[in-house]
């Protein structure tokens, strides 16, 4: 299928702040850590688009993991020792180094929301936010993959 590549640009918003300055210390997913705050500085010319922000639980973040290392395109997971496409896994080591999280806005002060469930590193560059919306972002009969048969933990001490 001939199709032709694009390149896209795209800008940062706001930048996310956390306790966590290195990647052992940070918690795989947000759900392990619910007591994990950190706060959204979105910059001042996007303020406006915060408008009614406060008014869901849940925020989702798109980001890009700045500070992630080699790419390699199928490798193990914190859940698995088997190597698995990073398409279907979280891993920060993806071509494009996006990265997405669901955190819960506990306040809107201003340009600042305060979230807690937070699992991104301290000062990572924010590319966009939506709103987690039960209605349209859940499945029920939706599949966990090959996440299905492991047991959800946060991640050892000694793997990615």
């Amino acid at each position: 299928m001939g199709i032709e590549r694009m390149e896209f640009t795209i800008t940062q918003i706001g930048t996310i702040y956390s306790p966590y300055k290195n990647k052992e210390d940070c918690p795989i997913q947000g759900a392990f850590k619910a007591a994990g705050k950190g706060k959204i500085e979105i910059f001042k010319e996007y303020e406006e688009a915060l408008e009614t922000i406060e008014t869901f639980s849940h925020i989702i973040l798109l980001y890009i993991f700045d500070k992630a290392g080699e790419i390699i395109l199928s490798r193990p997971t914190f859940l698995d020792e088997k190597p698995h496409g990073v398409f279907a896994s979280r891993h920060p080591c993806r071509p494009n180094r996006i990265g997405m999280s669901i955190v819960k806005l506990e306040n809107r002060k201003g340009n600042i929301l305060e979230v807690r469930e937070i699992d991104v590193l301290d000062q990572t560059p924010l590319i966009d936010i939506k709103p987690y919306v039960p209605k349209f972002d859940y499945r029920v009969n939706a599949s966990n993959g090959w996440v299905e048969s492991k047991e959800a933990h946060e991640k050892p001490k000694n793997r990615e």
